[in-house]
């Protein structure tokens, strides 16, 4: 039997779990589509998904087509940490596409509504500069910025 994760986090959509899952997978490196449930032959959804299984760069996942009776929100989000400009560019421009929308801070939501933050770590190394102005001065330039611009924070504190 394959070792299971202990807390896995799971995901309500209205009727999109199977789509959103291929999304990530599609998305994400190194992941995959663990399992997929069906409503069972002479149930009102018989062959529609009930509940997916997939793992995103390690971490699983499980989600629902539970129905439209709840909805993501901004008090729950992913954090994807990312090593360069590149990889944010990547994610944000993957995760934005065809419906997302773009916050501010390095906050977005997908086009199925689930919230992201798309962080370089670099950020955090600005933010928690000793210095406190130059801290102060990456914070400032953070809260001007939708997408993360890791040039601009290094303009910000130099």
């Amino acid at each position: 039997m394959a070792e299971r994760q202990k807390i896995v986090t799971f995901l309500w959509y209205d009727d999109k779990a199977e789509e959103a899952m291929n999304f990530y997978v599609d998305t994400f490196k190194n992941s995959r589509v663990i399992d997929v449930q069906r409503w069972p032959e002479g149930t009102p959804n018989a062959g529609q998904v009930l509940v997916c299984e997939f793992e995103l760069d390690g971490q699983r996942f499980m989600a629902i087509n539970g129905g439209p009776e709840f909805k993501f929100t901004e008090a729950i989000s992913l954090y994807v940490h990312c090593d360069s400009q590149e990889e944010v560019d990547y994610y944000w421009d993957r995760l934005t596409a065809d419906g997302g929308e773009e916050s501010q801070c390095g906050w977005l939501k997908d086009k199925y509504g689930l919230s992201w933050q798309i962080i370089p770590d670099e950020l955090q190394q600005h933010l928690s500069n000793p210095d406190p102005e130059k801290a102060a001065r990456a914070m400032q330039a953070m809260l001007q910025m939708q997408k993360i611009d890791v040039a601009k924070l290094r303009e910000a504190v130099a």
